[in-house]
């Protein structure tokens, strides 16, 4: 699948994760899926992430349900997740792995390994036969 963020969500996404690094940063993506096989967000929510590590995270609650009403309100869907890789690659963890149990979302992962050069890419995860397959899902910045 293609996946296309506008430039401001991706800036609003790499502000928020430096801001509370050396935590992972988290958040929800929203928009639609297009006819043509585009996957489009049209809007990002920055989330708490209650764990408050940099080794992993989990999204409040209370703030995920008000983002679904909001997607809901507007018209849109959720897309998926987001979050920041503070100090490691741009590709799931195991335990990233382990926490995907939506075939149908797609995985942003923002690393700040490397400093002033932040790298975001999608990824694609399911379950097939009891084992985690992770697809890399092309991303456009726009």
């Amino acid at each position: 699948m293609k996946i296309m963020i506008r430039q401001s969500d991706f800036d609003k996404i790499l502000e928020h994760a430096l801001n509370v690094r050396p935590e992972e940063a988290c958040g929800l993506i929203a928009g639609e899926d297009g006819e043509d096989g585009i996957r489009r967000i049209s809007k990002v929510y920055i989330l708490t992430n209650s764990d408050h590590t940099n080794e992993h995270f989990t999204i409040d609650p209370k703030e995920q349900l008000a983002a679904i009403k909001d997607m809901r309100a507007d018209g849109i869907k959720p897309l998926g997740n987001w979050h920041s890789h503070p100090e490691s690659p741009s590709r799931p963890s195991e335990e990233d792995k382990k926490l995907a149990n939506d075939s149908k979302a797609s995985y942003l992962i923002l690393s700040l390994m490397e400093e002033g050069k932040p790298v975001l890419n999608a990824f694609h995860i399911e379950s097939q036969n009891g084992e985690k397959i992770v697809r890399k899902e092309e991303l456009s910045i726009v």
